[in-house]
């Protein structure tokens, strides 16, 4: 069973068809409620707290693995008629945000999305990161050993189905997740004609924590993005794959 954690708008518990925000590691959730959104955490394949098997689960499989379990949880909540179907919208941060990637590859429900430090090519990845021999279980070897894993798990491979505003933030001094990465990210959509924006934060590292007000300013403008595109119906509602 997947779980996740919700959390209702001030005043809006038990209330029906809200908005509804899918928060894919990172946050500020309680920022974000306040808003007036519905808040969903999953709790997807790949996490850790649910034993090694459920950890293990994405392995081969790092992004389009939990990306079923992610659209189970929002699927759930549109059907018990909890959450609005026609404002739905992503975010997240590092592996949140490289899941925000890949869904907006997946599909056009999104009004959205907020994708902060993600990933978006893992032969590029493997070689930039602090953390090379993390990845390497996750894609079940070395790119020269499994280069199609590599590139099926990529979303640049994947990137031109994406028709989502796309709000992107990066650190300049991220050796977790270099800021070329988004830096592709926002190359791409703008290359397919898709609205985005690129939020680059000097000095700043994977955490952004450097200075308070990059925190306080990454935050204004996320929920600023949000309201821009909560009330707009989405393209479409159906999977593209």
């Amino acid at each position: 069973m997947i779980q996740g954690i919700l959390h209702y708008p001030p005043g809006k518990f038990g209330h029906k068809n809200l908005p509804l925000f899918i928060l894919i590691h990172g946050g500020p959730s309680d920022a974000t409620a306040a808003e007036g959104w519905l808040v969903l955490e999953p709790d997807y394949r790949g996490s850790t707290g649910d034993g090694d098997q459920f950890l293990n689960d994405i392995s081969g499989q790092l992004l389009s693995r939990p990306r079923s379990d992610i659209r189970a949880g929002v699927d759930s909540l549109v059907n018990d008629g909890i959450a609005d179907s026609t404002r739905l919208d992503i975010g997240g941060y590092s592996f949140g945000g490289a899941l925000t990637d890949w869904l907006i590859t997946q599909t056009t429900c999104f009004n959205g999305a907020l994708s902060r430090a993600g990933a978006v090519q893992q032969i590029f990845m493997w070689g930039t990161t602090d953390l090379p021999a993390f990845g390497i279980p996750l894609m079940c070897g070395l790119p020269w050993d499994v280069p199609e894993i590599y590139e099926k798990e990529s979303i640049m491979n994947n990137l031109n189905t994406a028709k989502t505003p796309t709000l992107i933030g990066t650190g300049t001094n991220d050796i977790r997740v270099s800021a070329d990465q988004s830096y592709m990210l926002e190359r791409g959509l703008t290359y397919l004609g898709v609205s985005v924006k690129l939020l680059v934060f000097l000095d700043e590292g994977h955490t952004h924590s450097n200075n308070p007000w990059h925190g306080k300013m990454k935050a204004r403008e996320e929920l600023k993005w949000l309201a821009k595109y909560a009330h707009l119906p989405p393209l479409k509602t159906e999977d593209l794959v």
